[in-house]
């Protein structure tokens, strides 16, 4: 007869990480050995400097508090099927923290000696261990733990880039229909071969055994050219010995294969060998179209456009590309890096396109500039465009014809936005706005009235406008408001308060059981901002702080934090936490976006698994001390 209670055991835990990666058969056995512990409200489950028990634990029902027992401070609340007590698992050390029963609680309490086995043999439930003892250290990839369980650091690293195949590791497809000739064929009867049949090359063949092979551009170099006749043999002009390569081969090896050897043909035989039969023929055009959606296809792809229209279809490919690097697992600061590239070259082309269409050249050298999430390298998605011009000073007889060609010129581009996809900016934050399209000392006044005085209206400005990068145009004179800015704010630090009050706006994530906060009218009602809760928040902080230890070179997000823990070494813990969180978020939500076609800001919360609403909760640990900090060091008396 079965257990009944090892079975509702079972039948719990198979529902959340890491218990769902076992087996049923292992985690029945494994349920036969777990204890069921009841605990009254604020019954202590165990003390700060406690011995490490035998076994750890997993709330079934009620809360448990997690907490330093001289401060009283509330690190961190654990609710149903949360995981806590790891410490014996993956140190050897007494519990740093005491755990208290928040309301009356039943735990599962599963013994480390029969647990263990399956941790070690199991890497998903080992990376998900690591994880959840590593987040109570605010980084769930601290150096500090990263070796606990497995003794190395591969583990990490598989798990960051677990199905991290590139996708020019495909095999490479080719043309099986060869076109050949013998020896003694003349060049001119081989170019009508050529012609006839539309190559671009013709193998030599003796015996069907490969021996050379002549292309266009050897008839171009040695027959147009006068250095041969026409009459002459293929056996006098063809290159030789033949490059040949077996037939199984990745996309990366063909490409590497002729930029090494400098040809554009490919001769795959069916040993790799000239001796023996050549089965297909490979040309460059083939890996071009087999890279596909390779960046630097699509870089060429953007320059090779004539018209806005043509744009669009190759942003689509963007995508694309970008649901391939999420679904191999590739880092998000490469794939921020790579989107970003083209994303710019994408608004590069259409600034290109639309100078050609203005009836005469720029009056004067201008800067085009990206704000908001695209001047951080954050924008992945099809969001609305955010973006201004800042222009040369001209004297006062040409100042109304100068901002009547730069505001002519931005609606041309703002409409070529929005014809590939990028929205109008609702608030109107675009160059053919005249706000957002001013000579340098236009926009430098506008810059000190914002930060002399400091309303809510000119601190959101602030932050849309202080994370601008340059995307088209004359670099000195971003420079030069660059230098502006950072001097105005020396000159006026209280305007940091106001930043730091800004930045603090936003709404936490959770509330103080662990539930996350959800939208409570309109028509995102009951869903999760992850930008407002989540996102801004650090973004918000990291720009703050940036700009206090005057860095102008970094404006994305993650870097900004990566600079910080460089610049401030004592709190280098917390800010690479918030590097990592940050980048976790924006994934989540480049993820969400892409499977629902949207921007992903809105999340309903019954859509996700019990293991992305740990993983998302874990990226949150970081925003209330990053807060605090802020709060502190620019003497903000109250959190907003």
């Amino acid at each position: 007869m079965k257990n009944t209670i090892s079975q509702r055991v079972a039948d719990f835990l198979k529902n959340f990480p890491p218990f769902n990666f076992l087996h049923p058969m292992d985690l029945e056995k494994l349920s036969e050995q777990i204890s069921i512990v009841y605990k009254d409200k604020d019954a202590v489950i165990f003390a700060e400097n406690e011995k490490t028990h035998d076994s750890f634990y997993v709330v079934h029902k009620g809360a448990v508090a997690l907490k330093k027992s001289q401060k009283s401070t509330v690190l961190d609340m654990c609710d149903e099927g949360d995981i806590f007590g790891l410490r014996p698992l993956l140190a050897q050390e007494n519990y740093i923290m005491e755990a208290v029963a928040h309301e009356e609680t039943i735990l599962y309490a599963i013994p480390i000696a029969v647990f263990k086995p399956y941790a070690l043999e199991n890497r998903n439930i080992g990376n998900f261990l690591i994880e959840s003892y590593a987040s109570n250290t605010r980084n769930p990839y601290s150096d500090i733990h990263k070796d606990k369980l497995y003794g190395d650091d591969d583990l990490l690293n598989e798990n960051r880039h677990s199905n991290n195949d590139s996708f020019d590791l495909a095999p490479i497809k080719y043309s099986k229909k060869i076109v050949t000739c013998s020896p003694s064929t003349t060049v001119k009867d081989i170019a009508k071969i050529m012609n006839t049949k539309k190559v671009g090359a013709i193998l030599i063949v003796d015996e069907m055994l490969p021996i050379g092979i002549l292309t266009d551009k050897d008839l171009r170099n040695k027959i147009v050219t006068g250095d041969y006749s026409i009459m002459t043999t293929a056996e006098t002009i063809m290159t030789k010995p033949v490059i040949t390569y077996p037939k199984k081969m990745t996309v990366t090896e063909a490409q590497m294969a002729m930029m090494k050897s400098n040809i554009s043909h490919l001769c795959l035989t069916k040993d790799g060998t000239v001796n023996t039969k050549a089965v297909g023929i490979l040309s460059k055009h083939d890996v071009m179209v087999a890279l596909g959606n390779n960046p630097a296809v699509l870089i060429k792809a953007l320059k090779r456009a004539k018209k806005t229209k043509e744009i669009k279809p190759i942003r689509n490919r963007i995508m694309q590309l970008l649901q391939g690097y999420l679904d191999q697992n590739i880092p998000m600061t490469l794939i921020s890096k790579i989107i970003t590239e083209l994303n710019e070259a994408c608004t590069t082309r259409v600034i290109e396109i639309c100078i050609e269409k203005m009836s005469s050249p720029p009056p004067v050298k201008f800067s085009w500039l990206a704000l908001g999430s695209q001047g951080r390298g954050e924008q992945m998605l099809h969001t609305d465009q955010d973006n201004a011009i800042v222009y040369e000073n001209v004297s006062d007889v040409f100042k109304d014809e100068t901002k009547i060609y730069f505001l002519k010129f931005a609606a041309l581009v703002n409409k070529g936005l929005f014809d590939i996809g990028y929205d109008y900016c609702p608030a109107e934050m675009m160059a053919s706005n005249p706000k957002w399209c001013m000579s340098l000392d236009e926009w430098k006044a506008q810059v000190h009235h914002w930060i002399t005085n400091p309303g809510k209206n000119e601190v959101l400005l602030s932050f849309i406008f202080f994370d601008y990068s340059l995307t088209y145009g004359d670099a000195e004179i971003a420079n030069q408001l660059s230098d502006f800015i950072f001097e105005d704010l020396k000159a006026n630090p209280i305007f940091y308060v106001h930043l730091v009050s800004g930045a603090l706006q936003n709404p936490s994530p959770t509330g103080f059981f662990r539930q996350f906060l959800v939208e409570q009218d309109g028509a995102n009602k009951d869903n999760f901002d992850i930008k407002r809760r989540a996102l801004m928040p650090l973004t918000d902080a990291a720009r703050v702080l940036i700009l206090s230890h005057s860095v102008k070179s970094i404006s994305n997000t993650a870097e900004r934090f990566e600079k910080l823990a460089e610049l401030e070494p004592t709190n280098k813990e917390l800010y690479l936490s918030c590097s990592y969180s940050f980048k976790a978020l924006l994934k989540f939500r480049t993820k969400q976006g892409l499977l629902h076609h949207d921007s992903g800001q809105f999340i309903a919360l019954e859509s996700l698994s019990k293991m992305e609403k740990i993983k998302l909760k874990r990226t949150f640990k970081t925003i209330k001390e990053l807060q605090e900090l802020i709060s502190i060091r620019f003497n903000i008396s109250n959190l907003v």
